[in-house]
């Protein structure tokens, strides 16, 4: 068996896809501590279990990247027609060593897991580990099947949150849901324009995605609005008064998202090599539009910005 580098292994990751992951954490511990500077009577954010999670969860992304890579390879799904990229399909990696690095991956993610339930003793926690872990080991069964749109909302919008909010100050704070739209939906855009891209492939596969039973139009025309809403949703959270005003400094990268939303068109008049690279794209735009956002909220708690209305959302 080759030896890897620790370059190799690293790559193996599919890191670029790590912000879809990290940046809902890193989000919401900028937005509690915005609560907690802002708003009287908030509860105080531990930022060392914050940060053991935001580990925790782009360790539970590798592992997931790792396995679903494995899971494709040996359902055929990825091919060289598709997928050069790709350490199984190139032959640097075989697949025994593949599968068992994302389950050595996955026993850590667990570890960390476990740590933080028992620093913070709680239930509802437990309850949100036990679901992204099975998400996460599930997910390549349940994107064949359509639903890889929905775990993806779950498990890097939805579960992120609410995990980060019962680590970070006890419970769950149910404003804090309002970042899972403008968050979900860039992250769901990254899984969406991929399915769309390859659908070809993966019906030669025999899987269905999501994309695949909706068809190219209306696949191109849900990632635009993938895109394209996360914006709208920040103005009208800023108008509610569950976002800081200083918000909008995601437009800042609104220009490049209009972009990336013309270019999926191309998916439609030149095929899936027109939009090759919009997947990795779509993951850099939200890396981009999360750190705006933290430093928004960091910002507006360092100067007192409070919320403007004052209205909750939940």
């Amino acid at each position: 068996m080759a030896k890897h580098t620790l370059k190799e292994w690293y790559l193996a990751n599919r890191h670029w896809s790590f912000p879809a992951s990290a940046m809902p954490v890193a989000s919401t511990i900028a937005y509690l501590f915005w609560v907690s500077k802002t708003l009287p009577e908030a509860p105080q954010i531990n930022l060392l279990y914050g940060l053991l999670a935001l580990v925790g969860i782009i360790v539970f992304h590798a592992a997931g990247n790792v396995l679903s890579d494995h899971n494709d390879f040996r359902k055929g799904v990825d091919t060289p027609d598709n997928a050069m990229m790709l350490p199984l399909v190139n032959g640097s990696f075989k697949a025994s060593e593949f599968k068992r690095y994302g389950l050595v991956l996955l026993l850590v993610g667990c570890v960390i897991g476990v740590g933080l339930l028992l620093l913070t003793k709680s239930v509802e926690l437990l309850w949100v580990g036990v679901a992204g872990g099975l998400l996460t080991v599930l997910y390549s069964f349940l994107k064949y099947r359509s639903l890889g749109d929905v775990v993806i909302l779950l498990n890097y919008a939805v579960l992120p949150i609410m995990g980060t909010s019962l680590v970070t100050i006890g419970s769950i704070d149910w404003s804090a849901m309002v970042l899972v739209v403008p968050l979900g939906l860039i992250t769901d855009s990254i899984l969406h324009i991929n399915n769309a891209r390859d659908a070809v492939s993966d019906r030669a596969a025999g899987i269905h995605t999501f994309a695949m039973r909706i068809g190219p139009k209306a696949s191109v025309a849900l990632y635009k609005a993938e895109l394209v809403i996360p914006f709208v949703w920040v103005v009208v959270a800023v108008v509610m008064g569950w976002l800081p005003v200083f918000s909008i400094l995601v437009f800042a990268v609104g220009k490049v998202a209009l972009g990336m939303a013309k270019t999926s068109s191309k998916l439609l008049s030149e095929g899936a090599a027109a939009v090759a690279t919009l997947d990795q794209q779509s993951a850099a735009l939200q890396a981009k539009f999360s750190l705006l956002m933290i430093l928004s909220l960091v910002v507006s708690a360092l100067v007192g910005w409070g919320p403007v209305g004052n209205i909750p959302l939940f």
